[in-house]
């Protein structure tokens, strides 16, 4: 499930032989998402977190899924220097089923690890940048 900046979600397949590639996609109501992530166990917690962000606060999430190819991956959280950098603040990191909460500068992060941010869209957008290219 892919949670847009925008408020939009959707459900996309990928082919497991590759996972960059999406086959198709389906768009989720409110409801439906939450239905979603009940079925498969997604904190509602973080759901909620992800509805606190809009224009009045200027206060966004961000679930990032930290690829393969990612020059960070088998690294630190503190080796991407990300707060420094975007602005952004992680705060937790999602590991199949675990939940990271308050990850620390010496935790590693790993190909697949969806990263909860916080922040600012244009520090969000960094944070992506960084995370997927390893530059800004």
């Amino acid at each position: 499930m892919i949670s847009h900046r925008g408020g939009d979600r959707e459900l996309a397949l990928f082919d497991p032989k590759d996972p960059d590639s999406c086959s198709d996609s389906i768009h989720l109501s409110d409801d439906e998402a939450v239905a979603l992530s009940e079925v498969l166990g997604t904190s509602l917690v973080l759901g909620q977190f992800a509805n606190l962000g809009d224009k009045s606060t200027g206060l966004f999430t961000e679930q990032i899924i930290l690829s393969a190819s990612s020059a960070f991956a088998g690294k630190t959280l503190g080796d991407t220097c990300a707060r420094t950098l975007t602005k952004a603040s992680i705060v937790a990191i999602l590991r199949g089923p675990a939940v990271i909460p308050s990850p620390s500068p010496t935790e590693n992060i790993e190909a697949g690890d969806i990263i909860v941010a916080v922040g600012t869209k244009e520090g969000l957008e960094k944070l992506s940048s960084l995370l997927a290219d390893g530059r800004l």
